[in-house]
């Protein structure tokens, strides 16, 4: 006898690093980003979507994570042996489509984009290779008040959403002085090596609130083993090097003409250095104007972000109330959204520079900041009538009634399995129905539909004692004329309205 071929079931399993999102939860967080949308096209952004995929080349190599393929991001080759690659965020993409499209464009070119982006990187706590995000970017403004303008409104959507001014921190530097900081430093260079080793320096700095300070020296010198076990190359800096940049980073904590100052006895005598804390002054003034002060822009040279591609001031927005974290310590919040400048993306495509700036939303991180604080948005869409089908032959008429029942807005579903009546009513029952529409055979003879109002039975369920009760009671059931099915439901509808 022959051996029976075992069937393969592939296992039922979310990807490492990725999550499903529930409806209610995708519901919360568009609700939250239209409030989000509303800032930026209240600044005079324009929406523009870009594809997922891009030509590996046009993406660059700015997330090198050394012991992941294809250096942080996801690739492969298509029909024509070309690499591409998921988007590991919204900039870069945006940089390719403004120089292929540059002289049709307004200059300056202002555009937001949401959307979802992929990191090949270890997943963690919070931490997904697919999460999604939600920039502003002004790509053709050279000054600092392009800059000026992107941490007002990413504090402008944090109130928005609700986050009130002690909550929340826009934290603002300037690569530039970063720079002049390595320069005294004697951190100079040129070439692939160098800038491998300015990268993980920005890295290592990046990660300051999250590892503390030792944490960070570890990173900029010879390395780090993290709880698991794994290892991250250090940038090899000297003991010297190490503290100055160490020193750098703890020169905030005073308003913003007190920060500038310190950077600038940092920098010394850097080109580079000084020019960077000019333009963060011009900023300052510009804030000042407005009246943006210290307590919801501040500066903060532990500000680097962990990109390469960023060339002058560089934001974050930073809540600063306590949350409990994944072990059940309360601990800060932290950043839920960054940018900054770079004048150079632009320009690997067009030859000439570009000057752009931009700012993006970590929605996920965002959103659970809001469930924290108990501001998010409940659910408002209401649960749809459920009209069973009780007659197969019958559909055409069902078909009807769901009809007439979104002809003036209410939400309706026809029941299109293949269950019984008593599996329907729990469908509907498991669905949040707050009615169900039944149409037997008896009911149709007498041009009549049952409505059973579904909240107020499980209202009645919890009052009724016994059997002869509940026999006894209507059980909020009720027949009506065929005709005036709309007029029934909407009457049921709104009391529960009232009610609530």
């Amino acid at each position: 006898m022959a051996k029976k071929k075992k069937t393969f079931r592939p296992k039922a399993r979310v990807p490492k690093g990725l999550r499903d999102i529930p409806a209610a939860t995708v519901r919360a967080e568009g609700a939250m980003l239209a409030r989000i949308r509303e800032v930026y096209e209240l600044y005079g952004f324009e929406p523009l979507e870009t594809s997922a995929f891009e030509y590996a080349d046009a993406l660059g190599k700015f997330l090198p994570d050394e012991d992941r393929p294809n250096e942080g991001v996801f690739s492969f080759q298509d029909d024509d042996d070309q690499w591409l690659s998921l988007r590991y965020d919204l900039t870069a993409p945006l940089a390719r489509f403004v120089a292929e499209n540059y002289d049709g464009l307004p200059k300056p070119f202002r555009r937001y984009q949401t959307g979802p982006v992929w990191r090949n990187e270890k997943p963690g706590p919070g931490r997904f290779r697919q999460f999604t995000q939600f920039d502003a970017d002004t790509v053709g403004a050279p000054g600092p008040a392009a800059d000026a303008e992107m941490c007002m409104m990413a504090a402008d959507c944090l109130e928005a959403l609700g986050i009130p001014r002690s909550s929340y921190v826009m934290r603002v530097n300037n690569r530039k002085v970063l720079d002049g900081v390595f320069e005294t430093c004697g951190i100079v260079g040129e070439g692939p090596e160098f800038e491998k080793q300015h990268l993980t320096v920005m890295r290592a700095i990046d990660k300051l609130d999250r590892l503390g300070s030792e944490g960070v020296r570890l990173l900029l010198g010879p390395g780090r083993k993290d709880e698991s076990g794994d290892f991250t190359e250090g940038a090899g800096l000297s003991d010297n090097q190490i503290e100055r940049i160490i020193a750098f980073t703890e020169a905030g904590g005073g308003t913003r003409d007190a920060v500038c100052s310190a950077m600038e006895a940092l920098v010394g005598d850097s080109e580079i250095g000084r020019e960077g804390v000019l333009e963060l002054r011009e900023i300052d003034a510009l804030l000042t104007a407005v009246g943006y002060e210290e307590d919801r822009v501040a500066f903060d040279p532990a500000v680097v972000r962990g990109l390469g591609y960023y060339t002058g001031p560089v934001y974050e927005a930073e809540l600063t109330f306590e949350a409990t974290d994944e072990e059940g310590e309360q601990r800060r919040f932290g950043s839920v959204g960054g940018g900054g400048r770079y004048d150079d993306l632009v320009e690997r495509f067009k030859g000439v520079k570009v000057p752009a700036t931009g700012f993006s939303i970590g929605v996920s991180r965002l959103f659970a900041a809001l469930e924290a604080l108990g501001k998010v948005e409940e659910n408002t869409v209401a649960a749809p009538v459920i009209v069973l089908v009780m007659d197969k032959d019958a559909m055409p008429g069902y078909q009807k009634m769901v009809a007439e029942l979104r002809s003036v807005g209410i939400r309706a579903e026809l029941y299109l399995g293949g269950s019984g009546m008593r599996a329907q009513v729990k469908y509907a029952d498991r669905r949040g129905a707050p009615v169900v529409v039944i149409e037997g055979e008896d009911e149709r003879s007498k041009g009549e539909v049952t409505l059973k109002d579904l909240i107020l039975g499980a209202q009645k369920s919890e009052e009724i004692t016994d059997n002869a009760e509940w026999r006894e009671s209507a059980h909020a059931q009720v027949s009506v004329p065929r005709t005036a099915l709309v007029e029934h439901v909407q009457e049921i509808l709104g009391r529960h309205s009232k009610a609530h």
